[in-house]
């Protein structure tokens, strides 16, 4: 059960809310639908989210902007006026951009890769 609000929503002290954010899956080449937020290496990622109301303390987002958060690090969300909300703890934001991000999120098969101090780390195993 979703919980409903209508009418002005604000966040306390320096919380955020946002709408958007993208949790839609993407198909295999042989037609096999992931959902975005699958628990593996394809659905783990963080999220944009457009800023639609700030509380009175938060200095660093403004209400327009587009803010990526950490995996998870977001509300279940609530309805609010019809549109599908969350709010986001401000530890949490990891970057705050002007314009509407064009790759919100492009997913991967297999396992991820991740360039270290001229290493590559691919699970457990090391290549310089």
């Amino acid at each position: 059960m979703t919980t409903k609000v209508e009418g002005e929503f604000k966040p306390l002290r320096d919380g955020i809310l946002v709408r958007n954010m993208d949790f839609s899956g993407h198909k295999t080449p042989g037609g096999i639908i992931v959902l975005s937020d699958d628990g593996k290496v394809g659905g783990i990622h963080p999220r944009w989210g457009e800023v639609i109301a700030v509380g009175k303390e938060q200095h660093d987002v403004s209400v327009g902007q587009y803010v990526m958060v950490a995996h998870g690090r977001w509300s279940r969300g609530f309805e609010l006026n019809g549109e599908t909300v969350r709010t986001v703890d401000p530890k949490d934001v990891l970057g705050i951009q002007d314009e509407e991000p064009e790759a919100i999120h492009k997913s991967t098969l297999g396992h991820a890769t991740r360039a270290y101090e001229g290493k590559v780390s691919v699970g457990k195993l090391e290549v310089s």
